[in-house]
Order: structure tokens, then C-alpha cells, then sequence
């Protein structure tokens, strides 16, 4: 089991230069040699940045994708064309600096085919960033629950005439996926699940509803099928990251764990619970009293939404208090999201990013020794 007492999320700002290659790739204007020494280039230079801050895990920045959801789609046939704005969609909240904005749902959006791997999900992205870096690596990937957003009974039923159906092979695919990165030499996957707190929120439960399930029908399916994921590679450790909404430096919900602690924090069996904690939308430690014994907490600590900085002293103090409900040992820190959870970032600098980092490493060297 991985203890390191860092960790980070998953995603760091995209270099400008690797935006504009993006773009040129999808044109046809740039050959796919020279798009893939730009993207290894920016990976380089993050695992540069998270080794240099002193973190213990480090990822490749999600630099390979469109969005931290994107890999699937990307790898498996019978999606169709699925633009970033599949990913987007929603009400989101943003403060002064970047105010809120309402993105549509795509029309049309939606699984039109049967499901048919095409290639690894990862395991480009694990077997380069290995290469990389003496740290503990960490490949992210989605619960797959989340992907409800991608069945709609308005276009999907010829292909899946259910959810359930739909559900099933999806996860048939990420057990393959993740037995691939195990023999490939994974030792921590991620599963990032931001759709279990939103169903805090009733404008967004109401969204998961209309697609056939309760709320509790929700939680108990979706944790029954990321224990499959999980199940399928026993001797890597899993993280699993809740988050309200990040897109832009803005959020989609606020609330704390409390409706969904139990079912989620003892129904995973990941060994790892990322959970966001960077500011009151949070709520409070006390729902940590549900993490069982042989779980560790990441207390998102260091919000990815604004440049404010964060210090060694604040996060001491708080991870002191967290330390109340969860025993101090089984406690790290991290960031409370990705920098950039798609090609679109926070409204931060890459500077920014290296002082968040460098604090948490300096905290957690005051904190653990």
C-alpha cells in the first residue's frame, strides 16, 4: 500500500505550446513524430516541477488528454465525436475574479455503438512517465459511473437499450485496462468520482435521477462497479478522489460529505481517499469518522482555484484537526483538485503550482518528520 504522506491529484497547467501543437494535431497540420516529442516535452517538465516541490507521487499531468475524463472516450469505440464540452457542461459557480458561467449539455450527446476497445487507456502515459521519474507514479482514471453522462435514452438505446447494459461493458473494459497497467509495472491508480458529491446538490441529483436511478441506487451501483475496477488489480493501490466541481477556477456544487460519507467511504475499497477540503463549501472533518482503519485520508488542503497562498503553518493546524476523526498516521495532504482538469486551467500560474507544491512537501516535513 502506498503511505506517502503528499500526494497530488492529477492535472498541472498545459504549457502554451502544447495547446497550440493540440490544436494543429486535430487540423492535420502537424505530424504525429513531432505532436509527441511536444507532449513528452510537457510531461518532462512536470514531473520536473512535482519533483523539485518535493512531492512524493507524482503524475504526468494529464498533458496526453483533453480533459481527465477524455482517456475513455478517446481509447473505445462507439462514442462517436465527443467535444469538450461534454465535459464542461453545467452551472458553474466562480468567484469575483472569474464569476459564474452556464455551459449546455451537447445535444445528441451520447454512446451511439456497441463499445469496442481500440487501444490502452493509459498505458502510454504509465510507461513513459515510469521512465521518468524515481517517484511513486500514479495514472489516473475515472469511476466508471461517471459515464452516465454518456448513455442517454434519446440516442443510445439501439446500442444499449439500458443503462445497467451500457455500465456493464464499460466496466468490462477498465477491469482489462487496469490488469494492463498492473502487468505494466503500476503501483497507484486513481479513480476520480466528482459525481458522488454533486449528488449532494438537487439540480444535479435530479440530472443522475432522470436517467432511471435514486439517489441510493446511485451510490450502491456506482461503488459496486468501481470495487470491480479496483478488484481487478490486487497489488496496486487505489486512490479515489471526490471533488465538487473544477473547471476554470470555478465549482458546480457546495456541501459537505455527510450524505454520502458512510456509503462511499466505507463502501470503496480503495485504499485511498482524496478528499477536497480547501475551503467552508467543504464542510467539516467530522465526516471522517466513517473512513475505516485501513484507509488513508488526502486532505485537499491547497485549493487549485486561486493563487492564494497557502501556509506551512495553516496546513499543519488543519491536518492537526482533521487528526481528531482520523488517526495523524493514516492522514497526507494535497492539493484539493487538479491545476487543470482539462485543457482549459485554473486561473493560476505554473509559478503558482510550484509554490503550492513546495508548501505541502514543507508542511508535511513539519507534520511527519
Amino acid at each position: 500500500m502506498v503511505t506517502a504522506h503528499t500526494d497530488v491529484v492529477g492535472s498541472l497547467l498545459r504549457p502554451a505550446e502544447l495547446l497550440e501543437a493540440r490544436e494543429r494535431y486535430d487540423r492535420g497540420e502537424l505530424g504525429a513524430p513531432d505532436f509527441k516529442r511536444i507532449e513528452d516535452a510537457a510531461v518532462d517538465a512536470a514531473v520536473a516541477l512535482q519533483e523539485q516541490a518535493g512531492i512524493d507521487v507524482v503524475t504526468d499531468g494529464e498533458m496526453r488528454r483533453l480533459s481527465f475524463q477524455s482517456g475513455l472516450p478517446d481509447a473505445v469505440d462507439g462514442f462517436g465525436v465527443v467535444p469538450i464540452e461534454a465535459y464542461l457542461w453545467g452551472d458553474w459557480h466562480g468567484d469575483d475574479a472569474v464569476g459564474d458561467r452556464a455551459t449546455e449539455r451537447p445535444p445528441r450527446l451520447g454512446v451511439k455503438a456497441p463499445l469496442r476497445r481500440r487501444r490502452s487507456i493509459a498505458g502510454e502515459e504509465l510507461t513513459y512517465l515510469r521512465s521518468r521519474t524515481t517517484r511513486i507514479p500514479k495514472v489516473t482514471l475515472t469511476s466508471p459511473s461517471l459515464y452516465a453522462n454518456l448513455w442517454s435514452p434519446d440516442v443510445s438505446t439501439d446500442a444499449y437499450p439500458t443503462l445497467d447494459g451500457f455500465l456493464d461493458d464499460l466496466v468490462a473494459f477498465m477491469v482489462e485496462e487496469v490488469r494492463e497497467l498492473a502487468r505494466l509495472g503500476a503501483v497507484y491508480l486513481q479513480l476520480d468520482a466528482p459525481h458522488y458529491p454533486l449528488l449532494i446538490d438537487p439540480a444535479t441529483r435530479a440530472f443522475y435521477e432522470s436517467q432511471g436511478w435514486s439517489l441510493e441506487r446511485w451510490l450502491d451501483r456506482g461503488i459496486e462497479l468501481d470495487n470491480a475496477v479496483i478488484a481487478a488489480a490486487p497489488g496496486v493501490t487505489f486512490g479515489f478522489h471526490l471533488c465538487r466541481g473544477n473547471q476554470g477556477s470555478r465549482w458546480l456544487v457546495s456541501g459537505g460529505y455527510d450524505p454520502i460519507a458512510e456509503r462511499v467511504f466505507r463502501g470503496v475499497d480503495a485504499q485511498r481517499l482524496l478528499l477536497e477540503y480547501d475551503d467552508e463549501r467543504s464542510g467539516s472533518f467530522e465526516p471522517l469518522r466513517q473512513v475505516p482503519d485501513d484507509k488513508m485520508v488526502v486532505l485537499g488542503l491547497v485549493t487549485t482555484k486561486s493563487p492564494r497562498h497557502e501556509s506551512e503553518e495553516e496546513l499543519e493546524r488543519r491536518t492537526r484537526e482533521a487528526a481528531q476523526h482520523v488517526d495523524l498516521e493514516r492522514l497526507a495532504i494535497s492539493p484539493q483538485c487538479g491545476f487543470a482538469t482539462s485543457v482549459i486551467g485554473n486561473a493560476i500560474s505554473v509559478e503558482d503550482e510550484r509554490r503550492k507544491l513546495t508548501t505541502i512537501a514543507a508542511a508535511a516535513a513539519r507534520i511527519w518528520g
